[in-house]
């Protein structure tokens, strides 16, 4: 049978899953609940006011800068590695 849930815990993880920029499995191992359970949560939720205007687009701006790290992440250690040059051909005598 199932745990009981109170509608405080269901708001929580609906909003953690919303605005933590975490995969909703992560979320759902975090939190003890199957996938399938936080799927059904968010759905159920989704029209509802727990996540307020302000903590969703924190939640864009919070995603697109980890984007944009990534992204500089990437170009750094690119930048990082020695060149792959050809060496000179030894002369013979």
């Amino acid at each position: 049978m199932g745990t009981g849930r109170t509608d405080e815990f269901r708001k929580d993880a609906v909003r953690i899953a919303l605005t933590s920029g975490l995969t909703r499995r992560q979320v759902a191992d975090d939190l003890g609940v199957g996938l399938s359970t936080l799927n059904k949560w968010v759905t159920a939720h989704r029209d509802t006011d727990v996540v307020s205007p302000e903590d969703r687009e924190l939640a864009r701006e919070n995603e697109q800068l980890r984007r944009e790290n990534r992204i500089l992440k990437e170009e750094r250690d690119i930048l990082k590695k020695p060149p792959v040059l050809r060496q000179p051909k030894a002369m013979r005598l």
